[in-house]
């Protein structure tokens, strides 16, 4: 995302953010609640590059989201209450989900002291390659390596290619150019520049994953934690779309299955990685439907209102995004209908 497009949103957040905005368009909003997307917890300030910032929040303003929920009378309730409220056809108390997408170590740290505190339940999505070390965190592996060094040599498939990445704009300049092209790319397309990129720059892809993901050891303190519901993120975390269909029902059913037989509790929710419409489209949503889970997950931005009761495969959210950490905005976080206008005044979107 560029930065121009940055300080459009937040000079959207700033009006919303207003005394008495937020809660207005809530008070005549039909939106039932919301569900949050979150990743990372992490109390260190990012790098000047840390083009995945967007991904990671601070444990004060986790604490604060959930403090903000309760003092505007929003409930928060785990996905299965979510569903119940939403097909609900009268006025029912509005609501807020917590979920945590990969399971990143430093949710374990960082992000279930506080969940715990506030008795807040949560959804932690789960792919498991990615707790087995054998899948890859590539988009933060790709700003690894860049952030280590001061120029980069690669073949996007036109031969060898040079950049320079010794200023900050540089290295962000160059994250954009590589990420975009493995976002584009096929998995096996992606995963053979990242490799031959670990391999010139040194990156251990195993011990980078098990850096940052849990282990089974690990995610146990969760599947044993009350608060907190398991569900299923595909097996590799590859996006969806680029895979056959036969493949990427696979990636879906086999997920449900492993972490069935890992945790002993069936996953009965489901997220889409990435989950944008370059990832997860309609094909996906049936499948995710016809296996018979309870919801699946998206990305796109939006609240939620009872028209998204019938289709539970496709549902938004709303991600606590790390560029707009500030306890103003809560509110605005919490007022659904401002991010469905966002997406068109789509509440149920397919395309």
């Amino acid at each position: 995302m560029s930065g121009l497009k940055y300080k459009l949103i937040r000079a959207a957040m700033e009006v919303f953010a207003l005394p008495g905005v937020a809660k207005t368009i809530r008070r005549f909003s039909k939106c039932k609640g919301v569900i949050f997307t979150l990743h990372r917890v992490l109390p260190d300030k990012p790098h000047d590059f840390s083009p995945n910032a967007i991904l990671q929040i601070t444990p004060e303003f986790l604490e604060q989201a959930i403090v903000a929920c309760r003092e505007n009378d929003v409930d928060i309730v785990d996905l299965d209450e979510a569903l119940a409220r939403m097909a609900h056809e009268g006025q029912t108390k509005p609501f807020a989900v917590f979920t945590f997408d990969d399971g990143y170590k430093d949710n374990l740290q960082y992000a279930l002291p506080i969940l715990k505190k506030h008795n807040c339940p949560f959804t932690l999505f789960i792919a498991p390659e990615l707790i087995d070390a054998r899948a890859e965190i590539w988009w933060q592996a790709l700003e690894d390596i860049i952030q280590n060094n001061a120029s980069l040599e690669f073949d996007l498939g036109q031969g060898a290619e040079y950049r320079e990445t010794a200023s900050t704009e540089s290295k962000n300049a160059v994250f954009d150019e590589l990420y975009w092209f493995m976002r584009k790319a096929l998995e096996a397309e992606r995963m053979k520049l990242l490799r031959r990129l670990c391999v010139k720059y040194k990156l251990d892809l195993v011990q980078h994953c098990r850096d940052l993901i849990m282990t089974w050891e690990e995610l146990q303190t969760f599947v044993d934690e009350p608060l907190c519901t398991i569900g299923a993120h595909t097996m590799n975390h590859y996006e969806l779309t680029k895979l056959p269909e036969d493949e990427m029902r696979k990636e879906i059913e086999k997920s449900r299955e492993v972490l069935a037989q890992r945790t002993g509790k069936p996953p009965t929710h489901f997220s889409y990685p990435l989950g944008g419409p370059l990832s997860a489209t309609r094909r996906e949503f049936a499948v995710v439907k016809q296996l018979g889970f309870a919801s699946g997950v998206t990305t796109r931005p939006g609240g939620l209102y009872v028209e998204n009761s019938d289709y539970a495969e496709a549902l938004p959210r709303i991600s606590l995004n790390g560029h707009y950490q500030k306890k103003r905005f809560l509110p605005v976080f919490l007022t659904g209908a401002i991010f469905t206008a966002h997406s068109g005044m789509k509440k149920v979107n397919l395309d």
